[in-house]
């Protein structure tokens, strides 16, 4: 069989435009903030992962800018090279101190991030106990690792982690991976249990906490300091693709984990290095969470007046207390025409389809910014109450 057949017999997504109701690669002619331009229409992002609301700001817009003029548009190398820069070394160390560890190691991606700490850490006769609703990029990096095994807990199941660590051998190595703040149902992870089982069955524990960060603990530090478990957490990683208002990751732990992944992690050896306006937008709003706490404030109290609105309104949502609110819609066809209806009303939203929701659970993941108003608030449940009438 021909190699493309797969592709030539591939028809969801056009029969998807042929009905109207495709809902993705819409095209925004503005910066990503809480309204924009969207395919010609004035829209409120219900959809975005700008938690702090710092892409649009002036600080991280100007600290690019210098860092553009002062060293060009890209390093035109790998970190292990000629790539790095006095910027990527400073961005380092201050994440390594922000999250109270040793040391830190910066990606080009967040995605990236995982595939590098995972294959490099994980060996031959290591094994992966994955959370079932991990991110796509863990389940990546288990699959680019040489582990003798990975096996997947029911998410956030804690008697079934139990189970699954009982039946590898002691001595084994064991890598435990969690999302912090799961990216599509908003949740938070089972920590403390976590560490408990993790000492028991004498396990390490990695958390992505690319949502995490910013939303939770101490000037939005995660998942592990919201905890109070930053020593009991081996290794941290994030994206600064969201709160941190740029593109890229890193990945925070002791010094001779970050230097073992500096000499052994491909996906970092073998990549360009982070471009200079990313790493100073990154450091800077970085900067920007640690001196101004009320965004984080702000953040929580915008996610919880929608979710009461929400509620008010007698729509259906996952409850939580994140900025991320699933709305249910079930079926998926009604979820691409809500989504449309929404889009047609001014409020953008991300539909959540199978196989990233199991059949008949279809969602509605809305996320939100600490610069959200309580008028653009009241504006988009609006358009929910209408659109939800007529479906």
């Amino acid at each position: 069989m021909d190699l493309f057949q797969k592709a030539y017999d591939f028809k969801d997504a056009e029969m998807a435009r042929q009905s109207g109701l495709y809902p993705y690669f819409h095209a925004l002619e503005t910066g990503q903030d809480t309204e924009v331009v969207m395919d010609g229409k004035n829209i409120i992002m219900l959809g975005s992962n700008n938690y702090m609301g710092l892409t649009s700001d002036p600080r991280t817009i100007a600290a690019a800018r210098e860092a553009l003029e002062k060293y060009g548009t890209g390093c035109s190398g790998s970190r292990f090279l000629n790539g790095t820069l006095k910027l990527h070394e400073e961005l380092e160390a201050e994440l390594a101190d922000f999250f109270h560890k040793d040391a830190a190691v910066t990606f080009s991606t967040g995605f990236q991030t995982n595939l590098g700490i995972i294959s490099a850490i994980v060996g031959r006769h290591d094994y992966i106990i994955n959370d079932s609703e991990n991110h796509a990029s863990i389940i990546d990096g288990c699959r680019l690792s040489f582990a003798k095994k990975v096996v997947k807990y029911a998410h956030s199941d804690m008697d079934d982690l139990e189970r699954v660590l009982s039946r590898l051998p002691e001595d084994a190595g064991k890598l435990i991976i969690t999302d912090g703040v799961f990216s599509m149902s908003g949740d938070i992870c089972k920590l403390p249990e976590i560490v408990d089982l993790a000492k028991k069955y004498g396990a390490r524990i990695l958390i992505d906490d690319a949502h995490g960060v910013g939303m939770l603990g101490d000037c939005g530090r995660g998942t592990a300091n919201y905890f109070g478990l930053e020593d009991e957490v081996d290794i941290i990683m994030t994206t600064f693709s969201k709160s941190l208002a740029s593109l890229g990751g890193c990945v925070v732990a002791n010094k001779q984990v970050i230097d073992f992944v500096r000499h052994k992690s491909r996906p970092f050896i073998f990549s360009a290095s982070i471009p200079p306006a990313n790493a100073a937008a990154a450091l800077c709003a970085l900067r920007i969470l640690k001196s101004e706490p009320e965004r984080q404030k702000n953040l929580i109290e915008i996610a919880n007046y929608m979710r009461q609105k929400l509620r008010e309104a007698g729509i259906p949502i996952v409850d939580g207390t994140t900025a991320i609110i699933p709305i249910y819609t079930y079926d998926m066809t009604r979820t691409f025409v809500i989504t449309k209806m929404l889009f047609e009303n001014g409020v953008y939203v991300n539909p959540v389809v199978p196989p990233a929701a199991p059949d008949g659970q279809c969602m509605l993941r809305t996320s939100y910014t600490a610069t959200h108003t309580k008028e653009q608030i009241d504006r988009a449940v609006a358009v929910f109450k209408k659109v939800f009438a007529e479906v």
